[in-house]
């Protein structure tokens, strides 16, 4: 089943004087449960092609669709509606709210629903264990480590049982124990609770703990490469290979 249909996607910036096109006719099918990747260097319009599918930003043309769902016909008050329903995010910088503990914040998308106190404590006692965070709940964002705030990131993104997650460049601020550590919980919960993840990453070690890849250059896709029954680390080499055809893909800070 297709949860994400995304056709002919195009995303301009500038006037008709001086018209920048970054996205050039894309075409995207994520199906339920796909742990996706998407990569390529910079300026190939990776980032943009994230958010005009997570509705963070407008296309210039083309349709995208979540659970048969078109939103890119969606008036404002009907794709913020649809937002707080079918969408996670998981952001580098964490976005997580200085002035609530790691559990207020977690509970934060159950907040606007009518979800009883009694079932959202139950939601959040499961992400959080699922995440390794249930010992920090009481504990505010100054008093816990980067690895921390990410996986406190996650939990928010997951307590709603989102249609959808889209997380980017997740691992780009972390080390690597807690970029690996995040990655694995995430692809537990990618099997666990067949969610459906939608990853920007530079990171080749990141990105092969999805089920896809799929490489962008010059705002068109250039490849993608599917991990069927293979090892992380065959995949982790095939992806390199890819890389190293495009060039490399530099750290995007």
């Amino acid at each position: 089943m297709k949860i994400l249909e995304a056709n002919k996607i195009h995303k301009s910036y500038g006037n008709k004087f001086n018209k920048q096109e970054v996205l050039k006719g894309i075409d995207i099918n994520v199906e339920k449960g796909e742990f996706v990747s998407i990569m390529g260097a910079s300026g190939s319009g990776k980032t943009t092609l994230l958010n005009v599918l997570s509705s963070i930003d407008k296309v210039s043309g083309g349709t995208i669709k979540i659970e048969g769902k078109e939103m890119t016909a969606m008036k404002e008050r009907q794709l913020a509606e649809f937002r707080k329903h079918h969408l996670g995010f998981i952001f580098q910088d964490y976005n997580l709210l200085d002035t609530l503990t790691v559990k207020e914040n977690i509970l934060l998308p159950l907040s606007i629903s009518k979800i009883s106190k009694r079932a959202a404590n139950e939601m959040f006692h499961a992400v959080a264990a699922e995440l390794g965070i249930l010992d920090i709940k009481d504990k505010y964002p100054n008093e816990i480590s980067g690895g921390q705030k990410q996986r406190t990131s996650a939990a928010r993104a997951f307590i709603h049982e989102p249609s959808i997650i889209f997380a980017d460049e997740p691992t780009g601020a972390l080390d690597s124990k807690s970029a690996s550590d995040l990655l694995n919980k995430l692809s537990e919960m990618n099997q666990n609770r067949k969610a459906t993840i939608v990853m920007v990453t530079h990171d080749s070690t990141a990105a092969s703990f999805s089920s896809r890849v799929i490489f962008i250059k010059d705002g068109q896709i250039y490849t993608q490469l599917n991990k069927g029954e293979q090892s992380r680390q065959t995949f982790f080499k095939d992806i390199m290979k890819t890389q190293g055809v495009l060039g490399g893909v530099p750290n995007e800070r």
